[in-house]
C-alpha cells in the first residue's frame, strides 16, 4: 500500500521546517530530504532577518527599501505583504524558542546595505541562521514529525493538472519509492552550486526549480542571482561569507594598494547595494591585476569585532588571519537565487496543490536584486499564507500573470564535437566564466549551446550526484536562457553588451515547459 500524507515538504532548511511546525497543526506531514536533516543553506546565514519593529522604523520604510533595491521588477503586493507581516512572523519564531541578541532588555537592531535604518535582528552575532535552524530541528523532532532522510524527489506526480504526490530516490539502497499527498511543498533551497566559486553548502543543486519545470510549473527571474560581494579569498580555503553586517558596523573596503574605492562608484560607498558592490570589486580587482580586495575592520574596537562577528572571527583564526589585527581578503562569489518557481502572494504555483516557498521560490518581493536578510523574512511570511491558503482551498489557483512573458526554452543543437562530457567542475567554470557577475551575448551564447549539449547528455541519473547534476545543467540553462533574453543591464543582471536599464524591460522571463 502506497504510504500518503496531507502534506510533503521536500528540503529541511528553515523553510522547511518552519512549515512542517505549522503544517502539523492541520493534518500529517512528511519531510524528505536527500541529505540529513541538519544539512541545508540556512545554517550558513550569518545577516539576520529583516523586519521593521525599531522605534523609528516603520513597515513603509521597509517597503520602500526593498521596492528601491529591486530596481523596477518587485511585486509590491508582495513586498506590502513581506512588510507588514514581519512583526507577527519575529513573534512566532520567539514563541518557537529563538533567542534574538538584545541590548538593555530589547531586540538589538543592526544596519546593512540599501536599508534605510537599522532594523536587522541577529542570534548569536552573524550565528542567525545557524541558531534557528538548531531551534526549529529541535522542535520538529520533539514534535514527532516524520522525517525520511536520504530521499532525493525525482518527479512530481501530476494528474489532471493537480498533484497526486512525489517519486523519490533512496540514496543508500537505490530504491525509488512513491508517496501520495494532497499538498506538496518545494522547499529545496537554491542553486548556487552551479558557481565555482559560491557561499552555499552542497545541497543547492536547484533541485525544486528542475522539478518544478519537469512538472509543468513556471520558472520566473532566473536571470538575477545575488553575488555577495566579500566573501574570503585564501588559498586552498573554499568561500566563507564575510556577512553584509561587516560593512553595516563601519567595516572598509580597500584595494590591494591599500586605497579605499567604494566612494568612487557609489554615494552610499561600503553601503550601496549588493550588486554595484560586487561589480566595483571585480573593477578594482581588474585594476590592479589581482583576485582580491581586502575588508578592514582594524580600526573599530576588537570587542566590538569579536563579540558581533564571533562566527567569521574564529573561523578566520583558524585559517591564521586575525582580523583585528588584519585586514580580510575577499572577492565576490556566487550566494543566492532571486528566481525561481513562480508563485502567488499563498506560494500557490501554476499546478493545484503544489507550492515552494524560500529561495526554491520566486514570490516577487526581491525583484532584480534582494534586499539584504529578506530571504529569512521571506520564508516565514510566506509559509505562513501557505498554510492559511491550504485550510481554505484545494482546487486550482490563480497566478497573476501581468507584466510578463512566457516562453519555451529555445531548441538548440544536442551534438558538438568540441563539446567534452560534462563533469560538475566544467559546469561550474563554464557558468562562472560566462554567466557571472557580468555577462555578454557572446558569453551567454556559448553557455547556452554548451548546456543544450549536455543536458543531451546527462541520461537517466543512478545516484545522488547524476540526479544533481541533471537539475543543475536544467536549471543552469534557465539561468542562461533567461540572461541572454534580456537585452538590458538592471539589479544583479548585468550585461556589458547593453549597460543601461531600460524601460522597455520592466516585465519578467518566464519559462514553462
Amino acid at each position: 500500500m502506497k504510504k500518503s500524507y496531507d502534506y510533503i515538504i521536500i528540503g529541511s532548511g528553515i523553510a522547511g521546517l518552519y512549515l512542517s511546525l505549522l503544517a502539523r497543526e492541520q493534518g500529517s506531514v512528511l519531510i524528505l530530504t536527500k541529505g540529513n536533516i541538519d544539512e541545508c543553506n540556512t545554517k550558513y546565514a550569518q545577516g539576520g532577518i529583516a523586519a521593521a519593529i525599531g522605534r523609528l522604523d516603520t513597515p513603509g520604510m521597509h517597503f520602500n527599501d526593498t521596492i528601491a533595491a529591486g530596481a523596477g521588477l518587485c511585486d509590491e503586493g508582495a513586498v506590502s505583504i513581506l512588510t507588514e507581516e514581519a512583526a507577527d512572523r519575529i513573534a512566532d519564531l520567539i514563541r518557537i524558542g529563538v533567542s534574538f541578541d538584545t541590548v538593555d532588555g530589547e531586540i538589538a537592531l543592526t544596519k546593512e546595505a540599501a536599508h534605510s535604518v537599522p532594523r536587522i535582528l541577529h542570534a548569536g552575532g552573524d550565528a542567525t541562521g545557524g541558531q534557528i535552524e538548531q531551534t526549529l530541528t529541535a522542535k520538529v523532532r520533539q514534535d514527532g514529525i516524520t522525517v525520511l532522510e536520504n530521499f532525493l524527489a525525482t518527479e512530481i506526480i501530476v494528474e489532471n493538472g493537480m498533484v497526486k504526490g512525489v517519486k523519490a530516490f533512496e540514496s543508500r539502497s537505490g530504491s525509488i519509492e512513491e508517496i501520495e499527498c494532497r499538498f506538496l511543498i518545494l522547499a529545496t533551497g537554491g542553486a548556487g552550486r552551479l558557481f565555482k566559486l559560491n557561499t552555499n553548502s552542497e545541497i543547492a543543486t536547484g533541485d525544486g526549480v528542475a522539478l518544478a519545470y519537469r512538472a509543468g510549473a513556471e520558472i520566473m527571474d532566473m536571470e538575477f542571482f545575488q553575488f555577495h560581494p566579500t566573501a574570503l579569498r585564501v588559498p586552498g580555503v573554499p568561500p566563507f561569507l564575510i556577512s553584509e553586517a561587516v560593512r553595516g558596523e563601519g567595516g572598509i573596503l580597500r584595494n590591494v594598494e591599500n586605497v579605499r574605492f567604494m566612494h568612487d562608484y557609489s554615494e552610499q560607498a561600503e553601503l550601496a547595494p549588493r550588486d554595484i558592490v560586487a561589480r566595483s570589486i571585480v573593477t578594482e580587482m581588474i585594476k590592479t591585476h589581482s583576485d582580491r580586495v581586502f575588508l578592514d575592520v582594524t580600526h573599530l574596537s576588537p570587542k566590538v569585532v569579536t563579540t558581533r562577528f564571533p562566527q567569521i572571527f574564529r573561523f578566520c583564526m583558524d585559517h591564521g588571519l586575525d582580523i583585528t589585527r588584519a585586514p580580510i581578503p575577499v572577492a565576490p562569489a556566487a550566494h543566492y537565487t532571486m528566481g525561481g518557481v513562480r508563485t502567488n502572494i499563498w506560494g500557490e504555483t501554476n499546478i493545484a496543490g503544489l507550492f515552494a516557498c524560500g529561495e526554491t521560490s520566486c514570490t516577487g518581493v526581491h525583484g532584480a536584486n534582494r534586499l539584504a536578510s529578506n530571504s529569512l523574512l521571506e520564508v516565514l511570511v510566506f509559509a505562513k499564507r501557505i498554510m492559511q491558503r491550504t485550510q481554505e482551498v484545494s482546487g486550482l489557483c490563480s497566478v497573476d500573470r501581468a507584466n510578463s512573458k512566457i516562453v519555451p526554452l529555445p531548441v538548440r543543437p544536442k551534438r558538438r564535437e568540441d563539446v567534452p562530457w560534462v563533469t560538475l567542475g566544467l559546469l561550474q567554470s563554464l557558468i562562472w566564466d560566462n554567466v557571472g557577475i557580468v555577462r555578454s551575448k557572446e558569453q551567454l551564447q556559448e553557455a547556452a549551446d554548451t548546456l543544450a549539449v549536455w543536458q543531451s547528455m546527462v541520461g537517466e541519473p543512478m545516484d545522488r550526484p547524476s540526479y544533481e547534476l541533471s537539475n543543475l545543467v536544467l536549471a543552469g540553462r534557465l539561468m542562461t536562457e533567461a540572461a541572454l533574453i534580456r537585452q538590458e543591464s538592471r539589479g544583479a543582471h548585468f550585461r556589458s553588451d547593453c549597460p543601461e536599464t531600460s524601460p522597455d524591460w520592466l516585465w519578467h522571463i518566464i519559462f514553462h515547459r
